[in-house]
């Protein structure tokens, strides 16, 4: 039997493996069968199948920010990358690795405007940082390895690569050579001027706030020792509202997060006369709202990036630090919570029910929106743990975004706090969960309406009638998550007091395989 040539689609998944890449989440198509086959022939990467396109894109963003290492995602022309832009948005946003590799019609067939056909070149370039279409089966896999350079060069991108059908099924030509991994580039050095003048900024006396976010909130040290030097300077502390990871609890000395509610943000920071960013950007309002600012440091404040989002945050940390002449502080001592009597589930009460039922060293992803807002706040103290959360505001993340964080941290528990109304974005996920049985434990917050909506009515200067709020109900039919989680084949049950729910949680994360609580809230 005459042994078949490599072809352009098996070159791709040999050099994706050669450069570091071990996962892939698919949701393939027709145009992508030849790299089905050739991911399956191989068996050097491993495949994780999302029912929906918004799960593989959260997928590889959650398993990404567990692992640093980018994840490929195997999508089916403009409108399977059109169903998974929202979570590309998000990993965007949250400067985490991906390479999607995005299959498309065969270069003689796109004159034909098939059904499927589109602008794909256009349509991919708003959520990507760099994009290229391969020309062959002879360049594809080099075009691969640029692609995985791309993502995983500080501080992470988002890496799309068009694939046409003819440089998957082609072979590749007799004198083929395949590419040497290529190293992405690492960070930019921080400038000695930039940490001298960041010391000075806060030896002012005048009111400051340092704000960290990226690789910051991943590192302890550095985390450290920016409070010792908040704490010195009389400064706040801060961190961006949602982040791409922060090590929380015990133990970690976590910023506090800028709130969501631009009352609140603008409240917080209304002193602040000199702020000093490493791996942040000057915080902004989630929207424009009548009468109020879009940028929420006042306008007299005096800002310095002394790391931008390409270079070292954590270094920089560290210089500032010993600028400053200060040590690490003293993290947070573990405190057991409480764990809560009884009494109706509300946001004043879910703090200190997830905080007594957080397992040692779990991963939090949050998508808790309204209900969960005091939760990170009130887990400072509770077990050590890795918190992950929305970043970009394209609701639907938390289901997939945990599924790839139990792929990329296999040996922890997963605990996803979920709001009702964005879970029905990806709730698919809960399928690919029960599939490749992972531990994850999810909690639904029912409160059986879009709750943050309704606050947004009243920012806006709405004054709404029974025909605008009917919109933003969740409440006929009631959604049934317990029997939505086991028709996809994860058991799960309803709680409707505090204590229950901290039971059921530290119930879940022991066992093995997913789990939903459905916790109702009147």
């Amino acid at each position: 039997m005459t042994e078949q040539p490599m072809n352009g689609a098996e070159s791709l998944v040999r050099a994706l493996h050669g450069a570091g890449v071990e996962m892939c989440f698919a949701n393939p198509g027709t145009s992508e069968m030849q790299f089905v086959d050739a991911l399956g022939r191989t068996g050097l990467i491993r495949c994780v199948l999302g029912l929906a396109e918004t799960v593989v894109a959260g997928a590889a963003d959650g398993y990404a920010r567990m692992t640093r290492k980018p994840a490929v995602t195997l999508l089916h022309l403009a409108p399977g990358f059109a169903n998974a832009a929202a979570n590309i948005h998000n990993a965007r946003k949250a400067r985490t690795p991906m390479v999607n590799l995005v299959g498309d019609h065969a270069s003689r067939h796109l004159a034909y405007d098939a059904p499927l056909t589109a602008d794909l070149d256009a349509a991919v370039a708003p959520f990507s940082d760099w994009v290229r279409r391969a020309r062959s089966a002879a360049e594809i896999a080099h075009d691969g390895v640029a692609a995985v350079a791309a993502a995983a060069g500080r501080p992470g991108r988002i890496a799309t690569l068009i694939a046409p059908g003819e440089a998957g099924w082609d072979p590749v030509p007799a004198d083929y050579r395949p590419p040497a991994p290529v190293a992405p580039a690492g960070p930019r050095a921080v400038e000695d001027a930039a940490v001298a003048r960041a010391a000075q900024m806060l030896d002012a006396r005048a009111p400051a706030a340092i704000i960290a976010g990226g690789a910051v909130l991943e590192d302890h040290e550095a985390m450290a020792v920016l409070r010792a030097a908040a704490d010195k300077a009389g400064a706040l502390f801060l961190a961006p509202g949602a982040n791409r990871r922060i090590e929380h609890g015990a133990g970690r000395c976590a910023p506090r997060r800028i709130p969501y509610p631009v009352d609140q943000a603008l409240a917080l920071l209304r002193d602040v006369r000199r702020a000093v960013l490493i791996e942040a950007a000057p915080p902004v309002a989630f929207f424009a709202y009548p009468g109020k600012p879009s940028l929420i440091l006042p306008p007299e404040c005096e800002v310095l990036t002394l790391a931008d989002f390409d270079q070292d945050g954590p270094a920089a940390a560290r210089m500032l630090a010993e600028r400053m002449g200060v040590r690490p502080a003293a993290p947070p001592r573990r405190r057991t919570p409480d764990a809560p009597a009884g009494g109706v589930i509300s946001p004043d009460t879910l703090p200190a029910a997830i905080a007594a039922a957080l397992p040692e060293n779990a991963v939090v992803v949050d998508e808790s929106i309204t209900s969960g807002r005091k939760i990170f706040e009130g887990c400072a103290h509770a077990a050590p743990c890795s918190w992950l959360a929305i970043t970009g505001g394209a609701i639907g993340i938390g289901p997939p975004l945990a599924t790839g964080a139990a792929l990329g941290a296999p040996d922890r528990p997963v605990v996803a706090l979920q709001a009702d109304g964005s879970a029905m974005y990806s709730i698919q996920a809960l399928w690919t969960q029960a599939r490749e049985g992972l531990n994850v434990t999810t909690v639904i917050f029912a409160n059986r309406a879009y709750r943050i909506l309704k606050g947004e009515l009243m920012n806006v200067g709405a004054n709404p009638g029974p025909q605008a709020l009917n919109m933003l109900e969740l409440d006929r039919p009631e959604l049934d998550f317990v029997e939505i989680a086991r028709g996809m084949g994860v058991p799960g049950r309803r709680v409707e007091d505090c204590a229950a729910l901290t039971r059921a949680i530290a119930d879940a994360t022991r066992e093995p395989g997913p789990f939903v609580i459905e916790a109702f809230m009147p």
